[in-house]
């Protein structure tokens, strides 16, 4: 029988917030961090939820005084020190980096390669710093990084190969990330609404969030969630578009679920993907409607944080945590009038509510599909 694992404690840093609590504050009251940013030059401005860079330097000098770091390096360790202060690092411990572009912004005006680039300098770096003693392990899969580092862990931890796990994942906005989903069209025109009839595309966002996975339970611990069951399925469709029949998305939550020994019925929650593109939303609610998840409360956070990256799936995986602690759905920001084929149980206002049982799911590019089930223990 595999060993229970657990996430005992979290942290995020977002446009909304440097802690939990405020970024939980600002959710209930509605607030977003997307608005218009002028992020390249000679370019008109997108909608993106973007950190204030004043802000962040200001957060960052409180508590670190190296100042040898990258903006994403900054955000990083503010989201990871809080933990790391909380819990100790062993010979056992891993350090899991989720993130899709690391410090790609270090390559602009650049002839030449700096190490900073390499995802796994990044990593090391980080691990350095705070004293970890494994090497690290970086999970870099598109957009289901976030929520594919918590199964990483899950699945190490289970096999022995470690005792607990600190899992950092991270994004910021840059001009080469914009140009990319610019060039697909992609990006809307205005603050997206996920699964709303009137959606026409993504915001992207940055952030950094981090979890403390554990297999050993101490008696401080103020709150513990069970990782119950994961899976990652990828549908090889295209490298940019999601299967429309949900194939992949449908395999990963089934097998999720399966492992969970948790039925359709007896979820109480979905933080789904979201992204308000044309395909992803249709491909998820053929997913969910196959999985007869149609009536489960669900929403989407990018209408608050937009897209972000390597970060959205541990962000939101956070997200739907305080909500199950908080006993409180937080609706699904700037949706209206359904915008997909098959039903779903968007959430509309805040509301009360008893979760035990969270499904996260997230899709990304190539294809790739990913699922967890997370149970209020």
């Amino acid at each position: 029988m595999n060993k229970e694992i657990y996430i005992t404690d979290y942290n995020c840093v977002t446009p909304l917030g440097f802690d939990v609590e405020s970024n939980w504050n600002a959710l209930l009251e509605g607030k977003s961090g997307v608005a218009l940013h002028k992020v390249i030059e000679n370019h008109e401005a997108f909608f993106v939820s973007k950190i204030d860079s004043e802000k962040l330097k200001e957060q960052f000098n409180k508590h670190f005084d190296n100042q040898n770091f990258t903006r994403l390096e900054k955000m990083f360790l503010l989201s990871l020190k809080p933990l790391v202060e909380r819990h100790s690092i062993s010979d056992d411990t891993a350090f899991i980096l989720s993130t899709t572009k690391g410090n790609i912004s270090l390559l602009k005006n650049e002839t030449t390669l700096p190490e900073g680039i390499y995802l796994s300098k990044l990593a090391q770096k980080l691990a350095d710093f705070f004293g970890f003693k494994t090497k690290p392990i970086v999970v870099s899969n598109a957009c289901v990084s976030g929520v594919m580092a918590i199964s990483v862990a899950k699945n190490m931890i289970q096999a022995e190969k470690y005792k607990d796990a600190f899992v950092v994942a991270g994004d910021e906005i840059s001009e080469f990330v914009i140009s990319g989903f610019n060039s697909f069209q992609a990006i809307g025109s205005e603050p997206c609404k996920p699964y709303d009839k009137n959606r026409n595309g993504i915001n992207l966002g940055e952030a950094t969030a981090s979890v403390y996975i554990t297999s050993v339970l101490n008696q401080n611990e103020k709150f513990k969630f069970k990782v119950l069951g994961d899976s990652a399925i990828n549908d090889a469709n295209h490298i940019s578009g999601p299967s429309r029949t949900g194939d992949g998305l449908f395999a990963s939550v089934q097998n999720a679920m399966k492992e969970a020994k948790v039925s359709s019925d007896r979820i109480d929650f979905i933080s789904a993907h979201g992204t308000a593109t044309l395909y992803n939303d249709e491909m998820e609610a053929i997913a969910f409607n196959r999985m007869d998840l149609q009536n489960v409360p669900l929403n989407s956070m990018k209408g608050y944080y937009g897209h972000c990256l390597g970060a959205s799936g541990l962000l939101e995986s956070i997200i739907s945590m305080e909500s199950a602690l908080k006993n409180t759905l937080i609706p699904s920001k700037n949706f209206e009038e359904m915008g997909v084929s098959q039903d779903l149980n968007i959430i509309k206002e805040n509301q009360s509510a008893e979760i035990k049982y969270i499904l996260k799911t997230a899709s990304g590019f190539g294809g790739c599909n990913v699922a967890i089930v997370l149970e209020k223990a």
